[in-house]
Formats: C-alpha cells, structure tokens, sequence
C-alpha cells in the first residue's frame, strides 16, 4: 500500500501516458548538464529505512523502484506483463507457479533465485517482523501460522503455501482462489531479498535496509542515514539484464518544501520534480513548454477519520455532514488551478470498476450539510491534522475555512512539518483528529482501493487508519476475490464501495493529476501509473 505525499515501473511502449522532453531556450545556473553529474530527482524524506516490505508511502517507493525490479510491470491498459517473472501460470486461480528470468542477479554479483522471493515473502508475513505489508500475504496457505495474533508465537517461520520448486521457479497456493493475484505482484512488498539481508536469526539488518542490494536498474553507493543525509546516491548496475538507464548516476534530493524545490528546478539545481505545488502550475504552464507533464493520475486525496482512537465521529450523519460542507468543485478549480478533479467514487474514474456520481454525500450542499450536523449533535471543534508541505496547505485550510462557515464549528489545524508525524501517530492508534490522507495505488485493480484501506484485516497490519471495521464489506471483498473472472469480481467489489459510500470512513475529495516537471538536462522524462519515473527512458542532455 502506498498512502503518499504518501504511495508511485513501465518500460519501453508499456505506459499510461508520458511527458515527452524538449531542450529548453532558457539558461540555468545549475551544472547537471555534465556528464559526469548524476541526474536529480526532488522526493521527499522516505518514512523509514529501505526494508521493502516496510515501505509503504511514496518517497521510499520511488527509491526502491530503481534498486528493485518487480516481477510484473503494467501495460497502457493497466494489464500486467512479465518483467522478472518468465512466466506465471494458473489453472485455477489458486496455484500459481512463477518462473523468473535466469539472467537476473543481485549488485553483490550472486544469481537472483527462486528462494530469494520465497525467502523474502516469509519474512514479511511473519507478525513476528511487523512489517507494513504483512497483509498482503494474507491469502496465501500458511499465513495464519505464522499470526496467530497478539501475545502468541508463530509455531513457523514458513508458509506452506510458498516453496521453491527449483532455482528458477517457485509455487505459490493461496487459501482461496483470487483473481487478482497476477496484478498484485508488481507492488514493492512481492520483491525478493538476497542472503545478505539477514541476520544469523532470520532479521532482515539495518545495515541492509541503509544499504540495500537490489537486482534493479541502480546500486545505492553508500548507506543512507535517515534524518541527517539529504541525498541518496545511486550507480547504475551494470549486469541489469534488460532495458539500461542512458546515464550512470542518480541522485535522489530529500526537500520539505515542494516550493523550494521548485524553485531549484527553475534554476537547474534539479532535473525532475513528480508533483508540483499548485502556486507554479501557472508559471510552469507558461515557461517549460513540453518540460512541464500534465496527465491522468490515479490516486485519490482524502480526509479520514480516527474510528478507532476517537468515538467523536462514530455516528455516520457527522462524517457525511462534513463531506456534503466541502465544497470540492472551487477547490479543484480555484486552489488547484484545475489540475484536480471533484472526487465521486472511492474508485478512480481510471481504473474499471468507477461509477461517476456514486457519492451522493460528496456533492455540495451547505443548508443540508449544516441541517444533518446539528441533528447529529455533531462536535462545535473539529481538529485536521495535515502535513503543509506538498501543496496541502492551501486545500487543506480551504476545507477547514467551508466546515467553519457551513457547519458553524471551529476548525483547529494541526500543521506537521513531515507527513510521517501523522502516519505514525495513525499506526499507534494515538491521533484523534480528522486527518489528510491519499492513496496511490500498488497495482490496478478496483480492488486495491478496498482491501489494503478499508478491511477489518488491514487495521492492524495495512493501511485502514480509520479502523472502519464491517463484515458485510469484508464479505462482499471476499466474494470479489473469489470471483472466477475480473468481471465478476468486479460487481462485488462495487458493492463493498457502495458500503463505504454510505459509511464514509473517509472522505473521497480530489482525484489527482500528475503535475510534474523536469529541467533542460534531461529529456524522455516518462511517469508510470504508480506515479514512478521509468528510468530507462530518460537522457541526459549535455
């Protein structure tokens, strides 16, 4: 799961849509152009070390993604294809045998193998590891044993779903058929880790998570010290057996501030920035010509609720008080400049399963808003928590100065300087506020915008910061899972949505757009579906 800014793998003809570079006419006072300066990337700080079943925001993501390679990419049809994966192959939507390339190696120089993913998906299902994408394994045979729940010991470390058939192939059984299972594999919680990772007792190191060995595009050159280094550098490995990056170094620059580092952009002190704030859409509109990237994002911006560590907003008529009090159309339009989209669904209108219009509450409406409030007995102060970098500042006080004036209430913000404040504060089940929230997806599928966000299960090992909880949605998820076709399943995940349209647990608000830019030193820029950069198609410019 990737909750971002907060989440963020094609390459060649496999993309959702790209920005195509041009030299710029301007001058810079920035030095990337020479060949041996990296190329630079703005992301901001990474909410943990790289252990990459642990990382489940944007910024760790997008760095992960140039060490790692997935075993599947998307298609401009969100289908997936093979990457490091040869093949992988099901009659029945239960076993699935996986077969990887035999090219692949680890930076260190040994052999990528099969029992390096089975080795790797142990280990992130074991609650014993508390790892963030635990969940994710749920479905495989065996994953019950190794959580048995608070306060008792796993009797395995293994899985009897997951074995290594031989060096190049492995088999997956899940508990139940899930149609699903082949999108899955191109999230970051299904890469494998090398031998070096652990420890003598089976712990992935801090070491390694400083310093991970990948079998991607990039090596890391030195270990990265959360907090105090402000770049992550990186060389391009030179035994990747597939599409090669056209430059050798990389760079990865650690800002707070979206606007400063936007203004290192203009100035050529960075080569590509993936979100912009809305105060330079304009000025990027105007000055970067085909240097500023414009398109379809699938992520959606929301507000949530602390259901589980507050009993404040237990009572649905408030939570769908405060989203009728939104008015989402001029904060799209005014605030953003247009480069967002009133949200309607909790799908996103770019992947299959989105119905236009299926929030009744997320439509404007003042008098209702306030009338529903007060019979309610809704709280006279609401509290939102936000970080104020990225762009959030100005939506996030345009949604507090609506509930003030519709609803009549006070509205304290609780301003953070990183959004990790707040997604800790949210795992330990310690934040009582309203909070800012998004969700970009791990792999296109309706369904990831169901399970990993809003299911019982993902309370305590996803990334269901509400800790919304309903066995009816659960079911009807278990139902599209299930399914014997995408099809089909997708009826049942629209009826879990229609669950959550009437729970609102969070509040749907924005569907996203890419906004991104890049300097003259660099051309070919190309941003995937998961909101990542593929690196293979981009050049430096001298």
């Amino acid at each position: 799961m990737r909750v971002f800014k907060g989440a963020k793998i094609i390459a060649g003809a496999a993309l959702l849509s790209l920005g195509l570079a041009a030299c710029g006419s301007g001058t810079s006072t920035g030095d990337a152009g020479g060949a041996d300066q990296p190329v630079r990337m703005r992301i901001g700080e990474p909410q943990k070390l790289f252990y990459p079943s642990d990382t489940v925001e944007s910024e760790g993501a997008e760095v992960l993604a140039s060490i790692f390679a997935p075993l599947v990419k998307y298609d401009e049809d969100k289908k997936p294809v093979e990457f490091v994966a040869e093949s992988i192959k099901t009659n029945d939507n239960r076993v699935w045998t996986i077969k990887i390339k035999s090219k692949f190696t680890w930076h260190n120089g040994e052999k990528l193998i099969a029992q390096n993913y089975v080795d790797a998906w142990n280990y992130a299902a074991n609650q014993e590891n508390a790892q963030s994408t635990n969940y994710f394994f749920a479905r495989v045979r065996g994953y019950d044993a190794l959580n048995p729940g608070e306060g008792k010991t796993p009797s395995t470390d293994k899985m009897s779903g997951l074995r290594a058939l031989d060096e190049e192939t492995f088999q997956v059984t899940l508990k139940q058929p899930f149609s699903q299972f082949l999108t899955m594999l191109g999230y970051s919680a299904f890469y494998p880790l090398p031998k070096a990772a652990f420890d003598d007792n089976g712990k992935v190191t801090e070491a390694y998570a400083k310093k991970p060995i990948g079998q991607g595009m990039f090596q890391i050159d030195k270990p990265y010290n959360k907090g105090t280094d402000q770049t992550i550098n990186l060389t391009q490995y030179e035994g990747f057996p597939l599409d090669k990056p056209k430059f050798k170094k990389l760079q990865f620059k650690v800002y707070n501030s979206a606007e400063t580092a936007w203004n290192d952009l203009q100035a050529g002190n960075i080569d590509i920035q993936e979100q912009l704030p809305p105060s330079a859409i304009s000025a990027a509109k105007a000055e970067l010509g085909d240097r500023y990237i414009d398109q379809e994002d699938a992520s959606i911006g929301y507000l949530g609720f602390p259901l589980v560590a507050s009993d404040v907003y237990d009572d649905p008529r408030i939570r769908r008080a405060i989203s009728m009090a939104i008015d989402r159309k001029t904060i799209t339009e005014t605030v953003f400049s247009g480069t967002r989209a009133p949200a309607d669904d909790f799908i996103n209108p770019l992947l299959p399963g989105y119905r236009p219009g299926a929030c009744q509450a997320c439509v404007y409406d003042p008098e209702g808003a306030k009338k529903l409030y007060e019979e309610a007995n809704g709280p006279r102060t609401l509290q939102l928590g936000s970080n104020m970098d990225n762009g959030h500042k100005e939506w996030i006080e345009a949604v507090a100065n609506n509930l003030r004036s519709n609803l009549g209430v006070t509205v304290e913000l609780d301003q953070v300087e990183k959004f990790q404040e707040i997604l800790d504060r949210l795992e330990a089940k310690q934040y009582t506020g309203m909070f800012r929230s998004g969700w970009l997806i791990d792999y296109p599928s309706a369904e990831n915008y169901l399970t990993p966000v809003f299911s019982t299960g993902a309370i305590k090992t996803g990334a269901n910061y509400a800790g919304y909880s309903n066995t009816d949605f659960d079911r009807l998820l278990a139902k599209g899972d299930s399914a014997a076709s995408l099809e089909e399943g997708l009826k049942y995940y629209q009826q879990a949505d229609d669950l959550l349209l009437r729970d609102l647990p969070m509040i749907p608000i924005f569907y996203y757009r890419m906004n991104a830019a890049f300097s003259e030193h660099v051309r070919g820029v190309r941003i995937n579906l998961l909101n990542q950069v593929e690196w293979a198609s981009v050049e430096k410019v001298a």
